[in-house]
């Protein structure tokens, strides 16, 4: 199959087109023809290793210590089963599906492999293949944290700060499900996509700083590490959550 793969760390030039193996489903697994993946953050910082302050050794730990232990990046993906193991029951060849093989990655090629109770689901039929491979990275990574561990409730002023990436559009959306009155801090450029995903009111961060406003919220939400609680806390209500996904390694979540 034709894959885009590194061998080493660096920048985008350092991924090719290559023929890799077709892998073959085990006894519990689907075999995925993919239609559609992604790039995201997780991609970028895999290839690149520019890690979050307090990262840095993990990051080769983690991602592989003298070069990638993963040639092939993609973290979620659209596709349809091609085949399916002998001990599956949920999915059938033909069927439509969605997956997010996270940090296992493998999505930027023609075939992933997934284990039938992993995280791959029936695509919703109203969706593009393209837009079910986008829901995966935002959602999983915010909608646990938001929901059971910062507990946004019908009323709560919610700042993102990030709104328009992958994990922030995420937030700003499961907020507005959960209640909140979202306010998004982005570039001009998205302004008005961050309204249109639910955002009652839009910062636009090269004009306005959110910390300097005098204004408060009961949670901030911060995607993009820039916001840490030395920051943010003057623009939190007495009793706020802050929540940083990419922070510090010591703030990496604050509640």
């Amino acid at each position: 199959m034709k894959a885009m793969i590194y061998r080493r760390y660096g920048a985008p030039d350092v991924v090719e087109l290559a023929d890799m193996p077709k892998p073959v489903p085990r006894d519990n697994e689907v075999l995925i023809r993919i239609r559609a993946t992604t790039v995201t953050t997780g991609d970028w910082r895999a290839r690149s290793l520019k890690m979050p302050q307090g990262f840095g050794i993990l990051g080769r730990l983690v991602f592989g210590l003298f070069g990638p232990r993963k040639p092939i990046l993609g973290t979620e993906l659209a596709g349809v089963v091609e085949t399916v193991g002998s001990a599956v029951t949920r999915f059938k060849p033909g069927d439509e599906v969605f997956a997010f093989p996270g940090g296992n990655f493998g999505a930027h090629a023609e075939y992933r492999t997934m284990p039938e109770d992993g995280l791959v689901a029936l695509k919703p039929a109203n969706l593009s293949f393209e837009e079910a491979a986008a829901l995966s990275f935002g959602g999983t990574t915010v909608l646990g944290p938001l929901r059971d561990k910062i507990r946004i409730k019908p009323g709560d002023k919610v700042l993102v700060v990030g709104a328009s990436g992958a994990v922030g559009s995420a937030a700003v959306q499961i907020a507005k499900h959960l209640g909140a009155e979202v306010t998004g801090v982005c570039s001009t450029a998205n302004l008005s996509l961050v309204r249109s995903i639910g955002a009652e009111r839009v910062i636009d961060y090269t004009k306005e700083d959110f910390a300097t406003s005098g204004e408060t919220w009961d949670v901030i939400v911060d995607t993009t590490g820039t916001a840490p609680f030395s920051r943010s806390e003057v623009a939190l209500k007495p009793g706020g959550r802050l929540l940083v996904i990419l922070g510090t390694l010591a703030q990496a979540v604050g509640v």
